[in-house]
């Protein structure tokens, strides 16, 4: 089995650092239940970035030594961003997305109006049609009494 390079390890400690950080729970929250049986659940937006280098030298004369028969130089680096996103309201029969940043509520709100807009079409639709179908059988009430005289 061949021996494992210097940066190897460094990569692999990074990797085990970053994944340690971050688990699902870092992007979506712990459920919080209010009072009145509302869940509230976070979610944020996690951004992560590394990097690992190394590199190989000679000693200053130019030979290996025999404790160290490579010299090894390198580093390793990260970073994490998490930012909040939105809240996910669960409760009353509704789910809702409520947005941390207040450019995005706009769209959220049309969003979240479409389904009243729809029910309130369908009911305007639904009146025109029984009150058209009412004057119907009022006029058609109206041709027979008149055409029974």
């Amino acid at each position: 089995m061949a021996e494992q390079h210097p940066i190897q390890g460094l990569m692999y400690t990074a990797m085990q650092s970053i994944r340690d950080m971050i688990d699902v729970n870092t992007i979506v929250g712990d459920a919080v239940e209010t009072p009145d049986g509302t869940v509230i659940i976070p979610i944020s937006k996690v951004g992560l970035g590394f990097g690992v280098g190394g590199s190989d030298y000679a000693s200053k004369n130019g030979k290996a030594t025999e404790c160290n028969p490579t010299m090894f130089g390198g580093g390793a680096g990260g970073g994490v961003s998490i930012s909040p996103v939105a809240f996910m309201v669960v409760g009353k029969g509704q789910i809702r997305l409520m947005p941390v940043n207040p450019e995005n509520t706009i769209y959220d709100r049309i969003l979240d109006m479409v389904p009243a807009a729809i029910d309130k079409l369908v009911e305007l639709k639904d009146d025109f049609v029984e009150k058209r179908e009412a004057k119907k059988a009022s006029d058609n009430s109206a041709i027979s009494e008149f055409s029974a005289e």
